[in-house]
């Protein structure tokens, strides 16, 4: 089989789980003696180029304008628009499976992946498809409860309002017409599906990411001991928290809840794993005013086996998404290391997490709830490894890679493809 893969990030320069997701399938499926091409943008010129990494060929393209204009060029950017049809002309791919095109690549490239005679799937891995950023309108602030019943559908008015001069009337509409071109949209988890349902997008099923567990087991003990020893780690109870922090990712809350869970550990640290930027520079300044600086640790972004080794220092992973988060690599990543999440009750989380078994659930919302939880799980080791070693259990059982790509080589025959 042919397959053709857009995604407007991919490693080593990809920050978001979209593009680890991806490469994961892409890598996975060359292995499989399947010929893979991934489309992909970068946003520096000595970047772009046609390359070979791990069986895979990977073209990238140059692409790079001003936010303010996303919602106009993610339905056709003219900087990657001709490159990527010569791309498809050249390949002549059976399938095409788009991932996040919503920033360079654009939403056009489905109808080019169409009209070169392939098989076209998109993955959804958030709620770009009828949003703007992440979904929170379906949140009370004044009663913020978790529920399984959520109305999930935005209006045009709540995005104006939101959004103003980023607002493009004609988004939405474009996207659903050209959403026509694709064979079958997989969601990433039942609650996202059910937010592109009650706006509209149609031909979902759900598609879980898969994560390699074996690969998880534990970092090498050298990278391991240099890691602990790097960040001032022996001895402590660490609270790891990692990916794009931001407020929507509960980076308030979060600090919030480590003041109230030093008072009783107080060899508590938390551990973020993420890019220096104005918002992690923020967080630290309130910890220093708080008088709990001593208690975080800023890493930066890591990959490798320093990522592993910072999953194998931790206690607890904790992910307080305040918004739909549809289905968090950092969850997969803790659970396939064997260790207990806190998780959101918003969004994919609780599909991850079985409360009670492998971590909790609580309401982001409630800080309270979320020191408890935090608070119980470093305090009770027994229950900590009980929980760890029944999350690497669900992460086999319901998120292993080799499950993920056979179902996705189901989905690409099914829907008339010899994948022979």
């Amino acid at each position: 089989m042919k397959a053709l893969f857009l995604q407007d990030d991919f490693p080593p320069f990809a920050k978001g789980g979209a593009g680890i997701v991806a490469a994961s399938l892409a890598r996975e499926l060359a292995k499989l003696g399947h010929e893979v091409t991934v489309v992909t943008a970068v946003q520096d010129r000595t970047q772009a180029g046609s390359f070979r990494e791990d069986g895979v060929r990977i073209e990238r393209i140059y692409s790079d304008y001003a936010p303010r204009w996303r919602a106009w060029c993610s339905l056709y950017n003219p900087a990657t628009a001709g490159t990527v049809k010569r791309i498809l002309a050249e390949v002549q791919p059976e399938v095409v499976h788009a991932h996040n095109v919503h920033y360079h690549l654009s939403y056009w490239t489905l109808r080019l992946a169409k009209r070169s005679g392939a098989k076209v799937f998109l993955t959804a891995h958030d709620v770009m498809l009828f949003h703007y950023g992440k979904l929170v309108e379906f949140i009370d602030p004044s009663h913020p409860e978790c529920r399984k019943d959520w109305n999930y559908r935005v209006s045009a008015w709540q995005q104006l309002k939101r959004y103003r001069f980023w607002y493009n009337p004609f988004r939405n509409v474009v996207i659903r017409h050209l959403l026509k071109n694709v064979d079958r949209i997989f969601a990433v988890s039942t609650a996202l599906k059910s937010a592109l349902e009650q706006n509209g997008i149609k031909n979902v099923e759900v598609m879980y990411n898969g994560i390699d567990v074996a690969a998880w087991g534990s970092a090498p003990q050298d990278a391991a001991d240099t890691f602990v020893a790097k960040h001032g780690l022996a001895g402590k109870k660490t609270i790891l928290f990692g990916g794009r922090i931001s407020a929507l990712k509960g980076g308030d809350v979060m600090l919030e809840a480590l003041r109230e869970v030093v008072q009783t550990e107080l060899d508590a640290i938390l551990l973020l794993l993420g890019t220096r930027d104005a918002y992690l520079d923020a967080l630290m300044r309130c910890a220093k005013e708080w008088g709990i600086e001593n208690h975080v640790v800023s890493t930066g972004w890591l990959s490798g086996d320093e990522l592993h080794a910072a999953y194998q220092a931790a206690d607890v992973v904790v992910v307080p998404s305040m918004y739909l988060d549809p289905l968090p690599t950092v969850v997969l990543e803790a659970m396939a290391a064997g260790k207990p999440v806190v998780g959101s009750c918003l969004g994919g989380i609780p599909e991850m997490v079985a409360d009670g078994e492998t971590g909790r659930t609580v309401n982001p919302y409630d800080p309270d709830l979320l020191v408890r939880a935090v608070a119980g799980l470093l305090a009770d080791e027994q229950e900590r490894a009980a929980f760890g070693e029944a999350a690497r259990e669900r992460a086999g059982d319901r998120f292993a890679l080799a499950a993920s790509i056979a179902q996705h080589e189901r989905a690409y025959a099914f829907a008339g493809t010899d994948i022979e």
